[in-house]
């Protein structure tokens, strides 16, 4: 697995006649859409970084206009309002809750997405190899990671048996349904904590404990990344393993994480950021999947634990923190 990379799909299209005019001004006009804010999104970051390697310099020949909801969901129709009306070249939307906002907001303009939700489940595209529409990008969702996480952690903590599966019951995916199956296979309890907003986060690990839960997985979304320190904080102190999809759960105190890249990942939006700028029409733009992940292991937080991690499993580590 750590020889594979990513898969690539590369399209040409006929030039988009709006496009063409901008173009022409010297300028392009990148509209992005987030969650949290420009300052503390890494994908944001990576992203910015990736444009500039392809060419791109804020102020000279492109520029960026922002409109973040620093996590609050209910901000982001009004924002997305706000960056259609600025009638930017193509607009970006960096999250899986994020991006039906931006384009329920405009049919049109090419939309650029990053997700970590299934794309044809929130109608953003007809399919992932033939997006049709005005949408395209890249997603981070492979359900079928639920089911290795829990073989993980069970391999780390093998007496472990009640598990809160703490999930964004709107970002859809099928990474609940997985993680039920893969849970009777590994006599496994799953205790579904569902968080719609952060005011919640506090009450539902509360609820948690009282339920008697030995582990936290986290299903990495918008939300549940924007209180990522809290979620990780309330383990540690709890001295309870907490495992994620993303690489952030592990290197912030988390025990382990296994996903994708996300961080490098969504930097590959800015690859078909270019592509329409030059000319291609999202809708024949394949939306670009993982195909290489990544186990990374805090050992700091195992010994804080007591664990005593066997050497198969650190072995097949990518990274170990420590």
């Amino acid at each position: 697995m750590k020889r594979r990379e990513f898969i690539i799909f590369f399209s040409g299209a006929a030039a988009w006649p709006s496009l063409a005019l901008a173009q022409s001004k010297g300028k392009w006009r990148l509209g992005a859409l987030l969650y949290s804010d420009p300052q503390s999104d890494p994908q944001m970051a990576a992203i910015r970084r990736r444009l500039s390697e392809l060419g791109y310099v804020e102020g000279r020949n492109i520029s960026i206009e922002y409109r973040y909801a620093e996590g609050r969901l209910d901000r982001l129709p009004a924002l997305a309002a706000e960056l259609v009306a600025l009638q930017p070249d193509v607009i970006l939307a960096v999250g899986g809750d994020v991006a039906p906002i931006a384009k329920k907001s405009d049919q049109k303009t090419p939309l650029v997405f990053v997700s970590s939700a299934d794309p044809e489940q929130l109608g953003l595209v007809a399919s992932l190899r033939q997006p049709g529409g005005n949408a395209t990008g890249v997603s981070l969702l492979q359900d079928e990671l639920a089911s290795k996480r829990l073989e993980l952690l069970k391999e780390a903590v093998p007496n472990v048996s009640r598990v809160a599966f703490i999930w964004y019951p709107d970002h859809l995916d099928n990474e609940h349904r997985e993680a039920q199956r893969a849970a009777q296979a590994l006599s496994l309890q799953l205790h579904s904590a569902e968080v719609r907003n952060s005011d919640e986060v506090e009450r539902v690990l509360n609820d948690a404990m009282a339920a008697r839960i030995e582990a936290i997985y986290v299903v990495s979304s918008r939300l549940t990344v924007f209180n990522l320190k809290k979620l990780v904080l309330f383990a540690g102190q709890n001295r309870i393993p907490l495992v994620g999809g993303w690489g952030a759960w592990a290197k912030d105190g988390g025990l382990f994480s296994y996903g994708p890249d996300a961080v490098a990942m969504a930097g590959r939006a800015a690859d078909h950021i270019d592509k329409i700028f030059k000319g291609a029409k999202p809708s024949n733009l394949p939306v670009e999947q993982p195909a290489k992940f990544e186990l990374i292991i805090n050992l700091k937080t195992a010994a804080q634990l007591g664990l005593n991690l066997p050497h198969s499993l650190l072995s097949r580590a990518d990274e170990l923190v420590d």
